[in-house]
């Protein structure tokens, strides 16, 4: 039987395809209702914007520089070089350092009818909605200023176009590779493949920002005008040398390199549309779990992982096990722990054994810089990893967000909690310092040093986590609730930044005694500096807990308003 229709019922409009402006201004919305009421969050962004205008006028004269002396002769190395540093901090830093900002989750739209193409076209124009991208918009139109002067304005119009695509380019990479990066890491079937690619990638930073320093220094500067023109022309250095190409009078060079800057910025899209699919699908499939038969003490023993297994069955027992867990696990902490790793083995090398220079490294002045190397100098570079080392505890309830909650109901006191952290982290910081400090010692030639290497970094470690402790209870930030190691609520990666620079500067500042002491004890310091540390960092540890512990119990209900992540 046929239903009845109401004749008088209006036909409804039809859906109005999604597009990116929709993701535009639900970005804008979601940003707006973040700073709703939130003081703190609108004078951060504020410090950012005035922060990123800073950049962007140094980086404007510099890029400038060619054009407003009216010589011409180092411009594409200018373009070249710096274009391509500026393609490489996208790749780079949002991994080790800043995140990327995800006000808009994949994630949340996992459920809705909408294309693939939809979906990364809107994602990747509401990601230019940004302070980076607007500072870099800026600083990077000093190359427009260089290529008008040189070649007139159709030079200049081409720098344009080719600015426009470089800016496209490094939004691009930045999302594929820290999507990649995100699915890969929460895979356990390629968990140590994509630890060892992170361990390289966050590698390069140091290497290449040092070894370019060098090259600076002691370069021949028409040699690295060659090296540059090769850069042009790879996606580093393509769109932002098309301009000076059309002023020197290679006008045929720029359609090329637009097509090849073209390409990479597609295959970069296609790449990050991949990934992000996985990434709204959820976490992926790590195979069927091993069944574990006859395991002492039952269900409860499986849940302490074998780091912790030696953990009593109590209160304290369960934190530390539930923690060592999670920085093993969890994504977003152990991209944390494969920086540790690789930072903390690459700065006192490069302190010690390199004397502070890659050129060190030829015509043996490797082995002379590592015969100069002194007490104070090791001590100073393990200060260096112990802080850095700690102060990735800056924002610990942060990684737990709106989790942190059952601990809040449970009345878990802070003394108890601060420890059991402390100590679940330290399960797998401690053996890196530990390899630091006899590496550095074999590498130096000095195995007498590693009880000083040793004991410098135990002292300065746990002088830090009392710093971060009481900076994390005081200081804590929500975490975008997403499977994307790397991402950051609008604002927060400058959040991060400066917290990382505040807990590192203090903890630096708790560990000068035992600089002080390798400086006038000398070679009795080097039988001291092992008990002596351990004994000092064991005790500011100790200390910290108690005196962060004592605050955290009077803001445990602030502190996860704080950490929850806003809808």
């Amino acid at each position: 039987m046929a239903l009845p229709v109401n004749a008088d019922a209006t036909p409804a409009a039809p859906a109005r395809p999604v597009s990116a402006r929709h993701f535009v201004r639900l970005k804008l919305r979601v940003m707006g209702n973040n700073f709703r009421g939130q003081g703190w969050r609108i004078a951060l962004f504020v410090g950012g914007a005035l922060l990123g205008l800073w950049f962007a006028a140094a980086g404007f004269f510099l890029f400038a520089a060619p054009g407003l002396t009216g010589n011409g002769r180092y411009a594409v190395l200018v373009a070249a070089a710096g274009g391509g540093l500026l393609v490489l901090g996208w790749l780079l830093l949002p991994l080790v350092f800043f995140g990327v900002d995800e006000t808009l989750d994949p994630a949340r739209f996992a459920l809705l009818p909408l294309p693939r193409r939809t979906l990364v076209t809107g994602l990747f124009v509401a990601a230019l909605i940004s302070v980076p991208v607007l500072a870099v918009l800026m600083a990077s139109f000093g190359l427009v200023l260089t290529a008008w002067s040189l070649g007139g304005w159709s030079a200049g119009l081409v720098a344009v176009v080719g600015v426009l695509a470089g800016l496209l380019l490094c939004v691009a990479a930045s999302r594929a590779v820290t999507s990649a990066f995100a699915s890969m890491l929460r895979s356990r079937r390629v968990r140590d493949l994509a630890a060892v690619l992170l361990a390289v990638t966050a590698a390069l930073l140091g290497p290449l920002q040092v070894f370019g320093l060098a090259a600076l220094r002691e370069a021949d500067w028409d040699r690295l005008v060659g090296v540059a023109t090769v850069i042009g022309w790879t996606p580093l250095g393509a769109p932002w040398t098309v301009g000076i190409d059309v002023a020197q009078g290679r006008v045929w060079a720029a359609p090329v390199k637009l097509l090849i800057t073209v390409a990479a910025l597609g295959a970069l899209l296609a790449w990050w549309s991949r990934s992000l699919e996985s990434a709204m699908v959820g976490a992926a499939s790590a195979g069927k779990a091993p069944v574990r038969r006859g395991v002492a003490g039952g269900a409860v023993a499986q849940l302490f992982p074998r780091v912790a297994g030696w953990a009593g069955r109590d209160r304290f027992g369960a934190l530390v096990a539930r923690e060592a867990r999670y920085w093993w696990r969890d994504a977003r902490r152990r991209a944390n722990l494969i920086t540790i790793a690789v930072v903390g083995i690459f700065v006192p090398v490069f302190i010690n054994v390199t004397g502070g220079d890659f050129a060190a490294m030829d015509s043996g002045g490797l082995t002379a810089a590592a015969s100069d190397s002194s007490p104070v100098v090791v001590t100073i570079s393990m200060v260096l990893v112990g802080v850095l080392a700690a102060a990735t505890l800056a924002n610990q309830f942060g990684f737990d967000g709106s989790a942190y909650a059952a601990n809040v109901v449970a009345g878990v006191p802070g003394w108890v909690e601060l420890r059991a952290r402390m100590t679940a982290f330290s399960l797998y910081v401690l053996p890196m310092l530990a390899f630091v400090s006899v590496l550095l010692s074999v590498l130096l030639s000095r195995p007498g040093w590693i009880g000083l290497t040793f004991g410098s970094l135990v002292a300065t470690y746990g002088a830090g986590l009392a710093v971060n402790s009481l900076v994390s209870v005081l200081g804590a930030y929500s975490l975008p609730e997403t499977s994307n190691p790397f991402a950051m609520n609008s604002g927060a990666g400058l959040t991060k930044g400066l917290l990382t620079l505040l807990t590192m500067l203090a903890s630096a500042v708790a560990a000068v005694p035992m600089v002080v002491a390798a400086a006038l004890l000398g070679d009795a310091w080097l039988w001291l500096a092992l008990p002596v540390g351990v004994g000092y960092g064991l005790g500011a540890a100790l200390l910290g807990a108690y005196l962060a512990g004592d605050v955290l119990d009077r803001r445990q209900p602030e502190l996860l308003a704080t950490v929850t992540p806003r809808r």
